[in-house]
C-alpha cells in the first residue's frame, strides 16, 4: 500500500479534500477501508501463488512478508 492509497483512503473516509479524520466513524471507515485494501491484497498475493503451484503454507509466508517492507 503506498502513502498516496493511503491519503485516498482518509479523504474518503473523511469525505473532505483534507486528510483530517475528526470522528470516530471517520476513524472507523478509514480503518475499513484500509483492511479491505489489505485483504485485497493478500488475496492476490495468494491466488498468484496459487496459479504457481504453492501451497497455504507459501502463502501464510508471504502474508507475513508483506508486513517486513
Amino acid at each position: 500500500m503506498t502513502r498516496e492509497d493511503i491519503i485516498r483512503m482518509a479523504r474518503e473516509a473523511s469525505g473532505t479534500d483534507g486528510v483530517v479524520l475528526t470522528t470516530y466513524g471517520d476513524l472507523h471507515h478509514f480503518a475499513a477501508l484500509v483492511a479491505a485494501a489489505e485483504r485485497e491484497a493478500c488475496w492476490r498475493l495468494c491466488d498468484a501463488l496459487w496459479i504457481e503451484g504453492k501451497d497455504a503454507h507459501d502463502c501464510r509466508e508471504a502474508i507475513r512478508a508483506r508486513g517486513n517492507t
